[in-house]
C-alpha cells in the first residue's frame, strides 16, 4: 500500500531553546486509520501542527500526496482536513455559514448538496441555522469535524477529538471515522483514550520525548507484545515458591493464596501456552494444588505504559503547546 504522507528526518526546535522533534521518520499509508500515542509533552501536537503546515520544521520534509508542504503548500493543505483540540468557532455565525466558509477557504466550488450530506451524518442538519454560540460542547465539537470535512480533504487529522464529550458523541464519531476510512479517508488521530485506539486504528505509533519508538501493525503489536498472565488460585495458602518452580517466573500474590505467571505471546522458542501444561504438572509435583485459573491479556495501554516507561510531566506538555502556539503566530 502506497504513502499519502511521507517524514523523512524531521525535527522542530523552538526559540526558547525546547525541542519537541527529533529526526522523526513516518509514512502514513493511504486509507488507513493511524493512532499516534505518547504521553504529554511527547511532540505530537507539533508533528500535527508541522504536517498541517501551522508551525515550520527546523530540519526534514514532509510531502503529502505528494506534494512537498513547504514548496507546494497550496496544494499540500488542500488535502489535509484537522480538528482541533480546542472549540475554536465564530460565535455568532451559524453551523450552515461557518461550514460554507471553510469550503470556500480552500477555493472548492459550493456544494449544499455535499454540505447537507455531511451535516446529517454528523447529526447537525436540524441545528444548521443555529448561531455557534448556542451550541453545546458535543455540537461545537461536531460542527468542527464538519469544517475540516468541509472541502473533501483525502486525509483528516482528529487531535484528542472526543476529550470531554459525551457517549453519544464519541459513538457518532467513530462510525463516521470508519465509514471515511471505507471511503478512502485517511485518518491520523491522537487520543488519551487509549482503548479507542485499540479498538478503531490499523496501525498504532508511539512518540516520547520527540522521537518516534515504535510503529507497527495494531495486530502484529498485539502479537508480540501483549503478554498474557496467568493468575492461579490455589486451595491452600503457601509462604514461599518451592525453588523447583523459578523457572517459570512466578508471582505470590494475596496473602499467598494465588500465584501469578506471565508470559510472551508471538514469540520464537517455547510459547507461554504450551508450558501452562508443564507448570501445571509441576505444581501436582511440588505439592500444591490449584482450585481455579484464569488469563488475561495484557491491553495497548499495558504496552503503551511499558514503553513510555515513566509519567509524563506537565511542565513537558506546558512548554510543547507554548511553543507550538508561539510557532503558529
Amino acid at each position: 500500500m502506497d504513502s499519502i504522507i511521507s517524514i523523512s528526518a524531521l525535527s522542530k526546535t523552538y526559540a526558547s531553546g525546547f525541542t519537541a522533534l527529533k529526526g522523526v521518520d513516518l509514512d502514513i499509508r493511504r486509507g488507513e486509520i493511524f493512532a499516534l500515542l505518547g504521553p504529554n509533552g511527547a511532540g505530537k501536537t507539533t508533528l500535527i501542527s508541522v504536517v498541517c503546515g501551522l508551525v515550520n520544521a527546523t530540519a526534514g520534509s514532509v510531502r503529502v500526496d505528494g506534494n512537498d508542504i513547504v514548496r507546494d503548500y497550496r496544494a499540500a493543505r488542500a488535502q489535509i482536513g484537522l480538528v482541533p483540540q480546542e472549540l475554536t468557532t465564530e460565535a455568532f455565525e451559524t453551523v450552515w455559514n461557518t461550514v460554507c466558509f471553510s469550503r470556500g477557504l480552500f477555493g472548492k466550488p459550493p456544494d449544499p448538496a455535499y454540505l447537507e450530506r455531511l451535516l446529517k451524518a454528523l447529526s447537525l442538519w436540524s441545528r444548521k441555522d443555529s448561531r455557534m454560540l448556542t451550541l453545546s460542547g458535543g455540537m461545537k465539537r461536531r460542527v468542527l469535524i464538519a469544517k475540516a470535512l468541509s472541502h473533501e480533504p483525502k486525509v483528516l487529522f482528529l487531535d484528542e477529538p472526543t476529550a470531554g464529550v459525551d457517549v453519544e458523541l464519541r459513538r457518532d464519531m467513530w462510525q463516521l471515522v470508519r465509514r471515511l476510512r471505507d471511503e478512502g479517508v485517511t485518518v491520523i488521530l491522537t487520543t488519551h483514550y487509549i482503548e479507542e485506539a485499540e479498538e478503531m486504528a490499523d496501525r498504532i505509533g508511539v512518540i516520547a520525548k520527540g522521537e518516534l519508538i515504535l510503529v507497527e501493525d495494531k495486530a502484529v503489536l498485539m502479537d508480540k507484545l501483549g503478554g498474557k498472565q496467568l493468575t492461579l488460585q490455589l486451595v491452600a495458602p503457601i509462604t514461599e515458591i518451592p525453588p523447583a518452580l523459578d523457572r517459570y517466573g512466578l508471582t505470590l500474590g494475596k496473602g499467598g493464596s494465588t500465584l501469578v505467571y506471565r508470559y510472551e505471546t508471538g514469540r520464537n522458542g517455547e510459547s507461554g501456552d504450551s508450558a501452562i501444561a508443564g507448570l501445571l504438572q509441576d505444581l501436582a509435583g511440588a505439592g500444591i494444588a490449584c482450585a481455579d485459573l484464569h488469563t488475561t491479556q495484557r491491553s495497548l495501554e499495558d504496552i503503551f505504559v511499558s514503553l513510555v516507561n515513566e509519567p509524563a510531566l506537565a511542565g513537558e506538555n506546558g512548554s510543547e503547546a507554548r511553543a507550538a502556539a508561539e510557532g503558529a503566530r
